[in-house]
């Protein structure tokens, strides 16, 4: 049976970063959006206020500012590689993120077979972010089985990997987990846990297990 690979991608894929601060730090805005990535980790503020809040941060941004930040950003070494071993295998490899689908959606050219964020309007911005298209942790588990479904297999055959409390809910529903640098939130109920800068090797912790 085929298996699919989950990633989160901030403080996951991305190494002590998230894809909004990356996209505000080429605006100028990097403070404002490490405030509110804090806001949202201690559970302060919810994903659709997180989203109303860095779309005004945003009001400036345009294509190239997000390509930058998707080029500059302190990526995982070995993601394509990574991806690639998963692919020739049979399996699937899928990002779903609560960041936004025009960050995370770049990803489908390093080889994801699909990849989910919250939708927001096209850039740059004229129209307002709708609350129901930004993702939350309970989003992430509904994808994934969507996926399940797109692709033939079933929750037993999924592997997550993250690092925050926006995967806890999917690390519960799932049978093997790979906590990547990952906080508090997560201690205790992954399968596995890695610490370092390099995909492959958190990989390698779930590999060959079937």
């Amino acid at each position: 049976m085929a298996r699919l690979h989950l990633f989160d991608l901030d403080g996951t894929l991305l190494h002590g970063s998230t894809a909004p601060v990356e996209i505000s730090r080429q605006l100028g805005l990097e403070a404002e959006a490490v405030a509110l990535d804090q806001a949202i980790g201690a559970g302060l503020i919810g994903p659709p206020e997180y989203a109303a809040e860095v779309y005004t941060l945003w009001a400036e941004l345009t294509e190239a500012h997000v390509a930058a930040a998707f080029e500059g950003a302190p990526w995982l070494a070995r993601i394509r590689e990574v991806w690639a071993e998963i692919r020739n295998g049979g399996d699937y490899c899928a990002v779903v993120s609560l960041s936004p689908s025009f960050f995370v959606e770049r990803l489908i050219g390093w080889g994801a077979h699909a990849a989910y964020g919250s939708r927001f309007p096209a850039l740059p911005f004229t129209e307002p972010v709708d609350p129901a298209g930004v993702l939350s942790a309970a989003a992430k588990v509904r994808i994934a089985d969507r996926l399940c479904e797109e692709f033939g297999v079933a929750r037993a055959d999924c592997i997550a990997y993250g690092d925050s409390l926006s995967d806890k809910d999917l690390f519960g529903v799932v049978p093997v987990s790979v906590a990547v640098n990952a906080d508090s939130h997560l201690a205790g109920i992954s399968t596995h846990s890695y610490m370092g800068r390099d995909l492959w090797e958190a990989y390698e912790l779930v590999r060959h297990a079937r």
